[in-house]
């Protein structure tokens, strides 16, 4: 498998949002472990995964403007939701967030867009799996707030 993360876009206009990306996931190295701004950031508590999440929504925007299709964009907002949520939790995310790398991943997918006529066409399909999986996780929410309560009941009275 080849690394298209490093490869350059195809569109001139993209080279800006590969050099912010690259700067906010691996601009540094120690010791062979590449990382961004993204991880260290995400140690100020709340404002750093707000900060880091509206960059990444922002080149996510910028790929949008720029011709990526609707299949690769809900790609691309998968990636910096699981970026964000993830990142989010102490600790588990500070760690999440020095591995996954969200925006360089997004490179990817835009590279394999442009490079190899991949992720295009509609996002109905995803959206529609993302939808029913939404819809049950909301009936499940439901149906244990209901247990909870039948059983509150029962010791209560």
């Amino acid at each position: 498998m080849k690394d298209t993360a490093s490869q350059t876009p195809i569109h001139p206009k993209l080279k800006s949002i590969s050099k912010i990306s690259k700067l906010m996931d691996s601009q540094f190295e120690i010791g062979g472990f590449k990382f961004g701004l993204d991880p260290i950031l995400n140690f100020v508590p709340f404002a750093g995964d707000a900060f880091t999440g509206i960059i990444s929504i922002g080149l996510v925007y910028a790929m949008y403007k720029n011709g990526a299709s609707s299949k690769l964009i809900v790609k691309m907002l998968w990636n910096v939701f699981l970026d964000v949520l993830i990142g989010a939790i102490p600790v588990l995310g500070w760690i999440f967030d020095f591995y996954f790398k969200a925006n360089n991943r997004n490179i990817a997918l835009l590279n394999e867009h442009y490079l190899e006529g991949k992720h295009s066409g509609s996002a109905k399909g995803i959206l529609t799996w993302i939808l029913v999986a939404f819809i049950l996780l909301i009936g499940l929410a439901f149906y244990t707030v209901w247990l909870i309560t039948s059983w509150l009941v029962g010791v209560i009275f």
